[in-house]
């Protein structure tokens, strides 16, 4: 506002808002005339004499007006400038016949080619912004200039008025929004401590600075807690990420940092330093690699900030500035704190995920079968592609009793430790379910039937548990193969269908009726399906689509039907690599027959006499197959005693079976349902000790029940013939 007591309101783009009757006396404009337009037009029209009382209108809009005025003539020196009082020393102030952009650092044709079409063309140019070197100015500022024509291009009184503003704060701080911005959009979807540190870098060159190198203490990168500040002396850092010219280390050295220097003095009381860079700071003394890259470099200025939340140290970012570039200023500690603070939740995101992910990974290794150990009628062999972070899928394979193997695969949705223990307790589960000779459907309806009761339990955890809002589900498939019938019965909850290969060169997926998935809470049966596989072929059980015929995987199979298993497995991991956004296994199983001399089956009586009959076939056959007669004995009783409990207590018809494997099976079969079980008869009782007497002597007994009965059996430890 002027000191006559006239008054007019500039809005910041310079347009004029508020126009009073003693401004209208003051300038002879009228308020219609002055309000909306722009405050260049009125200073053009004062420097034009046609507002009259040049001189003095623009001392008092220069009174009223953060601007800077300044009337140019037709070769664009300067005539005269209006200036407020309140203006530092460091704005510009051109002498009289100076070139205008001179006065402002701008020498070069660009700004002078703007000036001349405005001259030209009579078309103002408002609100340019500049970056202006001022004489006496400790670093650059920027302006916002504005150019409007005064008088007629054709005539010799044309002339430019050009208007600045001050505008430097609102560029730093629009700068300063734009870096956070950028690192924001970098930064905050990598779950990787090295693709954080990465993005910080990327983020802050060149827009903040000309490099910038990122450190983590080393542990940080496994996921280990960071140290409470002051950090040991003794603590390693990795190079994790480098943005620049010269690199005093290679990305991913691991070193410690020399004491007495800026960077081992931030991790001692996590404050963040500015450091002019002299040449003779004893600092570079201290670290001469670190020393010969700056010096290499140009840098002449840097801010060391630390990576540090909660009091914990996680690593240092070092931000230079070189050759010509702006030194750092205090005020640039702002920024670099947010950043740091930023990447800070970030790394320690990652860092806390890495360390799950670790957790939950060497628990599933844990969980799964270390070295499985398949029957000698099945060859085994797996093909598992992890994909990001522990998944939930699993195999299993389970010898069972009378020659036969169970092939288990299942996979429970999910990732990371609660992922893990799912299904480390669905696998425990199927074991203890499988050594009660359950047939396929009736295992996986039992399976069906814990996964929903865990699947209770996790509902029913607090409403702050993350757990309790992540549903559990479950697929599985399961295949029995009974070496000595020569087939395989087969049953799934959701997964894919097998794939067989068989010897004579067909192939094809197995059509198993889908079950519900595991903790789906349905009463839906699990139809199974009895499929013969002959000697040689190959079946493949998969979590996922592996082996659709259209797919890659089948026609490999096919072509690897006489290769060994493990390779085969190689070639499909060849075939699928890149595909890594998923948890992928393949449980690839070759079958073998049990030869026809190493079974013998009997048909017997339901007297008193089987028992005999029993024990005397069992002689012949095992000296038959070479085997000590120490362990005939054994056999004879194991046989004697299931036999006897079969007349007793079962039904006819009666079966003997003996089964040599790596052990000896003998199976005693009849038409009842009613369970045996063991008791302990007392020193008084004639009988009831016959599967006692079974359990003391055989490695393993149990009962499994079919169609048409049950069978009793018991495994005999025997030495096999060669």
């Amino acid at each position: 506002m002027p000191d006559d007591g006239s008054f007019m309101l500039v809005a910041r783009d310079g347009r004029v808002t508020g126009w009073s009757a003693s401004a209208e006396e003051a300038f002879g404009w009228s308020a219609q005339e002055a309000v909306g337009r722009h405050i260049g037009e009125l200073v053009a029209r004062a420097a034009d004499g046609r507002g009259g009382r040049a001189s003095a209108v623009l001392d008092a809009l220069s009174a009223c007006s953060p601007m800077i005025f300044h009337v140019l003539d037709a070769d664009l020196r300067v005539l005269g400038t209006g200036r407020a009082s309140a203006q530092g020393p460091a704005t510009p102030d051109p002498a009289i016949g100076e070139v205008f952009p001179e006065a402002y650092g701008l020498a070069g044709p660009a700004e002078e080619k703007i000036a001349r079409e405005v001259l030209r063309s009579g078309e103002p140019v408002l609100d340019h912004v500049v970056r202006a070197r001022v004489p006496g100015g400790p670093r650059s500022r920027y302006y916002s200039l504005s150019y409007i024509r005064v008088g007629d291009a054709h005539d010799d009184g044309s002339g430019l008025v050009v208007l600045a503003l001050d505008v430097t704060d609102r560029v730093r701080a629009v700068h300063r929004l734009t870096v956070l911005e950028a690192l924001r959009e970098h930064i905050g979807e990598q779950l990787d401590v090295i693709a954080v540190c990465r993005a910080l870098t990327d983020a802050v060159v060149p827009e903040f600075c000309g490099i910038a190198v990122v450190e983590v203490i080393d542990g940080i990168v496994r996921g280990e807690d960071p140290p409470l500040a002051p950090v040991d002396g003794t603590i390693r850092l990795l190079r994790a990420a480098f943005r620049g010219v010269v690199s005093a280390h290679p990305v991913g050295e691991v070193s410690g940092l020399p004491d007495g220097t800026p960077f081992s003095r931030v991790l001692t009381d996590l404050r963040p330093r500015l450091v002019r860079v002299e040449p003779d700071a004893l600092w570079l003394s201290a670290d001469p690699a670190r020393a010969a890259s700056i010096t290499r470099s140009q840098a002449h200025s840097l801010i060391v900030a630390p990576l540090a939340l909660r009091g914990r140290a996680m690593g240092v970012v070092s931000f230079y500035r070189a050759g010509a570039e702006e030194p750092f200023e205090e005020s640039d500690l702002a920024l670099t704190a947010d950043v740091c603070a930023h990447a800070t939740l970030s790394v320690d995101n990652a860092r806390r995920y890495t360390r799950e992910r670790t957790i939950a990974a060497t628990l599933k290794r844990r969980l799964l079968p270390q070295r499985p150990v398949a029957p000698p009628a099945v060859d085994i062999a797996r093909l598992h592609l992890p994909g990001p972070g522990a998944g939930g899928a699993w195999f299993d394979v389970i010898a069972l009793s009378g020659a036969r193997t169970a092939l288990v695969l299942g996979d429970v949705a999910g990732r990371g430790v609660a992922t893990a223990t799912t299904m480390g307790q669905l696998r425990t589960a199927i074991h203890a379910l499988a050594a009660l000779d359950l047939e396929p459907d009736e295992l996986l309806a039992r399976l069906s039937d814990t996964a929903a009761r865990l699947a209770d339990e996790r509902a029913a955890l607090p409403a702050g548990d993350s757990l309790q809002a992540q549903p559990l589900t479950a697929g599985c498939l399961i295949a029995v193969y009974d070496a000595v019938e020569r087939h395989c019965t087969m049953v799934r909850a959701g997964l894919s269908d097998p794939f067989v290969v068989r010897p004579d060169g067909t192939s094809g997926v197995v059509p198993v009726p889908e079950g519900p998935v595991l903790a789906g809470h349905g009463h839906a049966p699990f139809p199974a399906v009895t499929v013969d596989l002959p000697e040689g072929s190959t079946l493949a059980l998969s979590n996922e689509d592996l082996v659709v015929p259209t797919g890659p995987v089948a026609p490999l199979l096919v072509a690897g039907a006489e290769e060994p298993l493990e390779d085969v497995c190689d070639t499909v991991a060849y075939a699928l690599r890149g595909r890594d956004e998923t948890e992928k296994l393949l449980l690839l199983a070759r079958v073998r027959a049990l030869p026809a001399d190493r079974v013998m089956v009997l048909d017997l009586p339901a007297r008193n006499e089987a028992a005999p009959l029993a024990r005397a076939a069992t002689r012949r056959r095992l000296a038959a197959w070479s085997v000590a007669e120490e362990q005939i004995f054994t056999a004879e009783l194991v046989v004697s005693e299931l036999v006897g409990n079969a007349v007793r207590y079962g039904a006819p018809p009666l079966q003997l079976r003996l089964i040599l494997d790596r052990d000896l099976t003998c199976e005693v079969r009849d038409a009842a349902q009613c369970a045996p079980h063991l008791k302990h008869a007392r020193t008084v009782d004639e009988d009831g000790r016959g599967l006692f007497i079974i359990a003391s002597v055989a490695d393993n007994w149990g009962t499994r029940y079919g169609p048409g009965g049950k069978t009793v059996w018991a495994q005999v430890p025997v030495q096999p013939p060669p």
